[in-house]
């Protein structure tokens, strides 16, 4: 008896030394390169690459099958509670900045084209035409069902759609127990606890240098997040439009139907949530600095960073007053 029980507890000290939490990366390709670091006893691969399918499968515009591409075609269709969240936090940040973030402005991205590709046949009565059916207050959501004021008004949540991914694989980790992890899906990051090292997440910003190829990897800033917490950015350094020496970035203000001009090469958000970083993100990179300084003393909880030229051409960096906290120094 007293050999089976010391055997018994052999077996139980080797079991705990073999399931002992360590940092787990896990690597993949969707629409955009993703990386995950965690602290946990096992891989969670599968399950990763599943909640990133239940986020395509819900609001993926390109996939014809998805519940955004059902609700486009006017299809009879009950969203799901991933959409409806993601629907109701865009139309919360529209509110908050005045229209300028707009998940129904698609059709006149579609009007202008990837990269600005019919820039030259853009007319001001195809905008005119457009945007008298263009407005996040012509939708809403009632019960599981997308009403519509226009069937042509169209939804996509491209601009939420990396920080969205972060969130459902943060909420993942979490129901696991994990609290140290850092999510990086296309740039955007979700992080909580600390890294291996025990440290803070450090993170990146590139320099906004002119890189229609993303070979970029000029850092101009390193921030450390400490918390729960999300970051974005969004820039017109991949993807922009030069017409008579003047840059347009590739977001379209919702509000004139036209490409953003604001002289800024990027704008980082931190946020509690990954999905209001994004969302704001794209708002403040569409409506310039000094909007932004505006609309940020409503938003306690958000901090950002600008990133621009000055005159003598050299990088400045214009920030809210607790962005500095997560400045590494």
């Amino acid at each position: 008896m007293k050999t089976n029980l010391l055997i018994f507890l052999s077996l139980l000290l080797l079991g705990s030394c073999t399931m002992q939490p360590q940092y787990i990366e896990t690597n993949g390709q969707l629409h955009t390169p993703y990386r995950i670091l965690y602290q946990y006893t096992e891989p969670l691969d599968d399950e990763i690459h599943a909640e990133l399918k239940r986020y395509y499968h819900s609001l993926n515009p390109f996939d014809s099958l998805s519940i955004i591409s059902q609700v486009n075609r006017n299809k009879e269709v009950e969203v799901d509670t991933l959409f409806a969240e993601v629907f109701r936090k865009a139309r919360e940040v529209s509110a908050r900045t005045d229209g300028m973030y707009d998940i129904t402005c698609a059709p006149l991205i579609n009007l202008w084209g990837f990269g600005f590709s019919k820039m030259d046949s853009v007319t001001p009565q195809m905008i005119d035409s457009i945007r008298s059916f263009v407005s996040y207050q012509k939708v809403r959501l009632e019960g599981r069902h997308i009403i519509k004021d226009d069937p042509r008004l169209l939804l996509n949540c491209s601009s939420m759609g990396d920080g969205c991914s972060c969130e459902v694989i943060a909420r993942l980790l979490e129901s696991k127990g994990i609290r140290n992890y850092m999510i990086d899906i296309g740039g955007e990051f979700a992080t909580k606890g600390v890294n291996a090292k025990g440290q803070c997440w450090h993170l990146g910003i590139a320099k906004p240098v002119d890189d229609p190829m993303g070979v970029n990897q000029e850092t101009e800033v390193i921030v450390q997040l400490c918390g729960r917490l999300g970051l974005a950015t969004s820039g017109d350094y991949r993807n922009f439009y030069i017409k008579d020496g003047k840059k347009y970035a590739h977001t379209i203000n919702p509000l004139t139907g036209y490409p953003a001009a604001q002289p800024v090469g990027s704008v980082t958000v931190v946020a509690p949530d990954c999905m209001y970083a994004d969302a704001y993100a794209t708002a403040f990179m569409a409506m310039g600095r000094d909007e932004a300084r505006r609309i940020k003393e409503q938003l306690p909880d958000i901090e950002y960073m600008f990133i621009y030229m000055d005159e003598d051409g050299n990088y400045q960096t214009d920030c809210s007053a607790g962005f500095d906290r997560y400045l590494l120094k």
